[in-house]
Parts: structure tokens; sequence; C-alpha cells
């Protein structure tokens, strides 16, 4: 079971480490500073963050020793617009060539040491060959023509949020309001993949457009990669083909709107969601703080109660802040109003690390070194 815990938060990043005497902080770094993504590389141990220093802009820090000392690496960058080049949104605004956050990191396959995936807004797709020195702008997928149909969803701008990669290679990533996206050749070619989502807030006749989707988070079985969970803005969806087609979950209790979604590294229909009441009352239904959780590919789920806040209880879970551990067994998540819960237990019972941390963006387990590493 997972003995270390990296929590991303507003004001700094905090490494938490169980020991005898139960889970404690062990480190804090960037105190302070937001920190808007982690990353521990399981093939290498090192960690990256990503950070917003607001007039300092972003930065991107890595650590070799796990998070003793830190050191300033390249962050993603645009390339140069050429002269007189205007990008647009589908709304006629601007669309800078900026990175304005750090929004996803994830490691590449084992069998590419050093590969890393960044996900940015705005909508940009970078990746790293050497653990992070140099990125470079997928343009194969900036450039494709489809992508000028995206749009902002909880941000102004569009933005990468989601990167599954696959073991033999294959990536999808999953943009707000983009839609789910998957290159089976490197990233070289990309191909549109929400087919079976539906917008709500679409007019009709683009209800089912798959280039306006607005996943919030996108996550994939490591034992049976070609099995999907999406937490969508709409309600919560399945694929089992390697998300070519993605199926409805109406049977969410208490609720299907939600951001957060964790699915289990060797069973694909044992899945996770934290719940929330609805896109205009972002808060716990009826002020309960639950848990759901499915062992049948979503047909039936049980809100998890044990251990976690029942009344007048108003914390709101990001998207990137539940994780669950390299064995399936413990889990952690937490809020905006900088509560912290863990799990050893599947999700049974809950304990309380910490209910005063700063608004809380990622919650990530440290992952045990890969043989290949």
């Amino acid at each position: 079971m997972a003995s270390d815990l990296l929590v991303a938060t507003r004001k700094g990043l905090f490494q938490w480490t169980r020991g005898s005497a139960g889970w404690a902080i062990e480190r804090v770094s960037f105190l302070g500073d937001a920190v808007s993504m982690v990353l521990h590389d399981p093939r290498d141990g090192f960690l990256y963050a990503g950070l917003g220093l607001g007039h300092y802009g972003i930065k991107l820090q890595r650590s070799r020793d796990g998070g003793q000392t830190w050191e300033e690496i390249k962050a993603p960058l645009f390339p140069k617009q050429l002269e007189g080049e205007r990008d647009q949104l589908p709304d006629g605004k601007d669309w800078p060539w900026r990175v304005e956050q750090i929004w996803s990191l994830e490691a590449g396959p084992a069998g590419q040491p050093g590969s890393l995936w960044c996900g940015t807004i705005p909508g940009g797709l970078f990746r790293s060959t050497d653990h992070g020195e140099t990125w470079e702008l997928v343009r194969s997928l900036w450039d494709d023509p489809r992508r000028k149909e995206w749009f902002g969803g909880g941000a102004d701008l569009p933005g990468i949020h989601s990167i599954c990669v696959a073991p033999d290679g294959a990536v999808i990533v999953g943009v707000s309001c983009g839609g789910v996206w998957r290159s089976g050749d490197d990233g070289a070619t990309w191909e549109v993949r929400a087919d079976g989502m539906y917008a709500e807030f679409m007019p009709p006749e683009r209800r089912f457009d798959p280039l306006i989707q607005d996943p919030h988070r996108v996550v994939q079985c490591p034992a049976r990669p070609e099995v999907l969970w999406a937490q969508h803005h709409n309600g919560v969806f399945r694929s089992v083909d390697g998300a070519a087609s993605w199926q409805d979950v109406p049977s969410v209790e208490p609720s299907t709107f939600g951001f957060a979604v964790a699915v289990h590294p060797l069973d694909a229909d044992t899945a996770w969601l934290v719940p929330a009441r609805k896109d205009d009352q972002r808060i716990p239904v009826e002020g309960r703080v639950v848990v759901s959780r499915t062992r049948d590919g979503g047909k039936t789920w049980t809100a998890l109660r044990r251990g976690l806040p029942q009344e007048h209880a108003y914390d709101l879970t990001f998207r990137h802040a539940l994780d669950v551990d390299d064995a399936g067994q413990a889990l952690s998540f937490g809020s905006t109003t900088g509560s912290l819960w863990l799990s050893e237990d599947q999700g049974d019972s809950w304990q309380t690390l910490s209910s005063h941390l700063p608004p809380i963006y990622a919650v990530r387990f440290v992952k045990p070194r890969t043989a290949s590493a």
C-alpha cells in the first residue's frame, strides 16, 4: 500500500508520509506559491511541480531526491507568432500563445525513459524527451483546424486537463471544452474520440458534436487501457473500446455532476467519483461529502460516507484532487476548502488528514519504482 502522498495547493506543495504513528506532513515546498500540478515519475523517481507565480509567470521545478531539493527547469513555451498572425476563439476573442497554467503532467511509457507530456491552458499539448529539460509544442494537435472549435469551460480559455498514456504509447487527452482526442502514432496524428458524449449546454443540433464536449476528467485503467472513465459536465461516461465510443452512466448516486474520477488500476469495473449537486450549485448534495463507488462497471453505485462530514459541508473537489494508489487499495481526495481525506480500504472508511490546508488543486500518490527504472 502507498506510503507517500503529494498534495498540490494554492500555497505550496505538501508531502505526506505514513509512519508508525500514522500519516503526517514530512515536507513543505514552495510555501506561499500556487502549485497547479505535481507529478511523480515512477521510472526514475523524479518529481515535477508546475507553479503559477502571477506576475512572474509559469515556472516548472524538478527534484531528483524525492523533494528534498528542487531545481528550476524550462517550462513549456509556445513558439513566437508570426508578425500579424492572430489566433481566435469561436467567439472572436484572441487566443493567446502563452502558457497561463500547467494543468496536467504525465510520464510517458516505460519504453521511453525521460518522456513527459504536459497539458496547459490555453489548450497546448507539450512533450519532452529529456526529463523536462526542453519542451516542444505538439503542433500536429495545435495546428489541426478542428482545434479552432474549442472554447473555454470553467476557465476563459480551453485547456488540456487529462492525459492518458497507454503501455503501447497511445495517448488520449481530454480538453475543456474540446472533447477527447487520441493519437496512436506517438502524437503524429489525432482522432476526435467523443462519440456518445452529449453537451446539454449547446443548441440541440450541436448536442452530440464531439468537438465541443466538456469532459471534466478522463482516466484510464492501466491493466485494461481500452477502458476509460470520464466525469463530464453533463454526466458520467465510460468507454470499453479505447474511447472509440462512450456510454452514458446515469445511475450514479447521489449525483452525476462533479469533476474528479479515479479508476482501480487492476479492475476496470471499479471506479470512484466525488459528486457535487449541479453546475450552478457546486457543493455536495445536501451538504454531505460522499465518495461514490461502483464495482460493476457503473451499473450500481454505493455512496461512501463513513468518516466524511455529513452536515453543513460545502467542500468541492477539483478534477485532479482525487487519486488511487498503485494497488487500488488507498484513496485520497482534497477540497477547495483545504480538507484532505484518506481511505486505506477502497473508500469504505475515511480519516481526515487535515481540515485547514490551502485550497487543494491536485492529490497524487507516489508510485513504486518500475522495473525498467
